[in-house]
């Protein structure tokens, strides 16, 4: 597989860890930055105390994270002392490439990290125990299907040669548009090409339609009278994000897990109520400036806590991660990721986040 291109330009890395993780990629890219120095203390805190640091049980819990709109505030929750002030010490990890940081997950080299549903499924799958503590966000448009003049409507799409990478999320969002009008895969002419390959095809002319995650998007809205028949802000809660941790750090250190659930959300009023600092912070993590920050952000629908406990919910839609999951699970099947469906006992935790609300 080509090696993703640097993050830089190429802020949504997510969208490939579906594949590359089946296929045992590994990442020398990662670029490690630590929210704690050697006496447990974050190097770099503006905010909190260390006393709160001294609550926490145990060593720092190692999070990993990439990047992505939804996640990097967790870099202002390092720059700000925030997880000291929940009484947490976490040692953050960033990787610039995130497959990386699934391979890290799986190797145990992390207690937690943030991942798609998607990717975390698969982990479950292939015999890795993940817990989902926090839904970070949706996907609200950053993942489209773009196609050409001919193609009006979703029913437009029979018959029609599409491209996407298979097995990636936005092979999946290109089956939930196809079911929404009771189409399926066998009816059109499905190519699976590389996401960069494949918005540089649909571009020179080669695809009638392609599926793609934002900047590749834009690179496929180059070819003339071309135009996104649908994304992910269409199909919310298709492509979600999370931050997972391991059965054994929520065992053995609930009250840490607790605390590092605090401080994301309290990292979240911080940034509700200076936005414009907290732009420039993570901004700066994702090398552009606040206003290129702001373009690639507004794809992207960062969850509150009453957002985000609704998401752990029984109803029958896409809000429900447990529906979306058990869409997901045929879906890695058939794409042949996986060999059976992943386990969904016990993935998902809402306990941390509704203590949060009830505290609130």
């Amino acid at each position: 597989m080509e090696s993703p291109k640097p993050y830089k330009v190429l802020a949504f890395l997510l969208s490939l860890g579906l594949l590359a993780a089946s296929c045992g990629s590994s990442s020398d890219s990662s670029d490690t930055t630590t929210g704690s120095g050697d006496d447990g203390e974050t190097t770099d805190a503006t905010t909190g105390n260390s006393d709160d640091a001294e609550a926490s049980s145990g060593e720092p819990i190692q999070l990993g994270y990439s990047a992505w709109p939804g996640w990097f505030p967790l870099s202002v929750a390092e720059e700000k002392g925030i997880f000291e002030e929940a009484g947490v010490d976490v040692e953050l990890t960033f990787f610039a490439d995130y497959l990386g940081s699934l391979d890290a997950m799986a190797a145990g080299q992390l207690d937690g990290n943030t991942q798609t549903l998607n990717d975390t499924m698969f982990g479950v799958a292939a015999g890795d125990e993940q817990v989902i503590i926090v839904t970070n966000d949706n996907s609200a448009g950053n993942d489209a299907i773009i196609c050409d003049e001919s193609v009006e409507s979703i029913e437009d799409l029979e018959g029609k040669t599409v491209a996407a990478e298979a097995g990636v999320v936005d092979h999946f969002l290109l089956l939930q548009g196809l079911d929404s009008v009771g189409l399926t895969e066998d009816d059109i002419d499905f190519r699976g090409v590389l996401t960069d390959a494949a918005a540089a095809a649909f571009a020179d002319g080669e695809f009638d339609c392609v599926g793609v995650f934002a900047p590749f998007t834009l690179q496929a809205l180059e070819r003339e009278g071309s135009k996104v028949l649908f994304s992910s802000a269409d199909f919310p809660g298709t492509i979600s994000d999370h931050i997972v941790v391991t059965p054994e750090l929520i065992a053995e250190r609930p009250e840490d897990v607790q605390k590092l659930v605090d401080a994301w959300y309290l990292t979240l009023e911080f940034i509700e109520e200076n936005p414009e600092e907290a732009a420039e912070i993570m901004a700066a993590k994702a090398e552009l400036t606040p206003e290129e920050y702001a373009e690639l952000a507004d794809g992207t629908d960062i969850f509150d806590s009453e957002e985000a406990l609704e998401s752990f919910g029984d109803q029958q839609d896409a809000s429900s991660l447990q529906y979306v999951a058990e869409l997901i699970n045929p879906f890695l099947v058939e794409s042949e990721l996986t060999e059976t469906e992943a386990s969904l006992d016990g993935l998902f935790d809402p306990s941390f986040t509704q203590t949060y609300v009830d505290n609130s």
